[in-house]
């Protein structure tokens, strides 16, 4: 999940698994989550799991999700670094 696109060449990101992924960190993801696209399976957000990508390496993209889970994301991160 792109979490910001940063001037440059690279964007910073979170890893969404398709895992069954419970610890405090996990937000669960299903299509009913997405504004545009969907996935495979129900899958799982890890905002405990952040890196830095070249865009050049993005394939595709396989949706936006809405808002409200954007958010949701962006609150656990909060949490995790006011730790």
């Amino acid at each position: 999940m792109v979490l910001s696109d940063l001037k440059g060449d690279d964007i910073i990101l979170c890893q969404i698994t398709s895992q069954f992924i419970r610890d405090n960190y996990a937000l669960a993801l299903a299509n009913s989550d997405f504004q545009r696209g969907s996935l495979n399976k129900p899958s799982n957000i890890r905002p405990n799991r952040l890196f830095t990508a070249e865009k050049g390496i993005i394939i595709r993209k396989v949706g936006t999700v809405k808002t409200a889970m954007f958010e949701k994301v962006v609150d656990k991160l909060c949490k995790i670094f006011g730790e």
